[in-house]
């Protein structure tokens, strides 16, 4: 498969506190790759060095085969990379179709609106729930919505890569379920996802490979279906109804 995404050996501080150590990994273009682990493991820490939020010491990270270690965040989502924040995030006192407008923001500079509001219709399709709401406010909007919205908005920006941040979280197993449903969709579409997530069950049966990480390193990599039923994967992340699905 061709490498979209390569992340080379990085090296990642804060101030004199290392977080990431010589980590490396690749997201291949129609794909989705999980990245595993606990709190402080360091999964936010490796979107937000890959997405410029973050400088890494060592190491490089390129991008649909260009170096783009250390550029702006602005600059790495006009080529293609969107993060969606852990939280969701949304602008709560923005109505949903302002939120998503403000998605398409470089957009608006170069191509037609119709353009812009053809993917917001293309949203729409992917979340019902969103059309039904498009002139309320985002405040009021459910959980499972307002993470929705964030992966809508993330959408608009038309991403080659999208970093999903614990889109699983706070959300009900169903909402879980139905957020993963539309992961699955946008690959199908052309949109290749890197997911953090502490949900390793969720994460690796939607997705192609995974990375399990500890305390800034990665220590295992494979195929989802094989880390699912790697003894140490299932120990370390999986209950043990999870496990016993998994076994039979």
């Amino acid at each position: 498969m061709c490498a979209l995404l390569e992340v080379k050996n990085i090296h990642t501080y804060y101030g004199n506190i290392k977080a990431l150590e010589d980590v490396s990994i690749t997201v291949n273009r129609g794909e989705i790759v999980a990245i595993i682990g606990n709190n402080g493991a360091g999964k936010t820490t490796l979107i937000n060095t890959i997405t410029g939020i973050l400088t890494p010491k060592k190491g490089k990270i390129f991008f649909d085969n260009k170096d783009i270690t250390g550029e702006a965040t602005d600059e790495l989502v006009k080529k293609g990379i969107v993060q969606i924040p852990e939280g969701r995030e949304v602008f709560t006192d923005l109505t949903v179709e302002e939120n998503l407008e403000l998605g398409a923001y470089f957009r608006f500079k170069k191509e037609p609106k119709d353009k812009i509001y053809e993917t917001i219709e293309f949203v729409y399709s992917l979340f019902p729930p969103l059309k039904q709401k498009r002139n309320k406010p985002a405040g009021i909007l459910s959980g499972g919505e307002q993470q929705m919205l964030a992966i809508g908005r993330g959408l608009m920006a038309k991403p080659k890569l999208m970093l999903l941040d614990e889109p699983s979280l706070g959300l009900a197993p169903l909402i879980v379920e139905e957020v993963f449903n539309v992961i699955r969709k946008l690959r199908d579409e052309g949109v290749s996802i890197l997911v953090v997530e502490q949900n390793a069950y969720s994460a690796l049966k939607n997705s192609n490979r995974g990375y399990i990480i500890e305390i800034g390193k990665i220590i295992l990599e494979d195929k989802s279906e094989n880390l699912l039923k790697n003894r140490k994967v299932q120990e370390s992340f999986l209950g043990k109804r999870r496990r016993r699905e998994v076994n039979e």
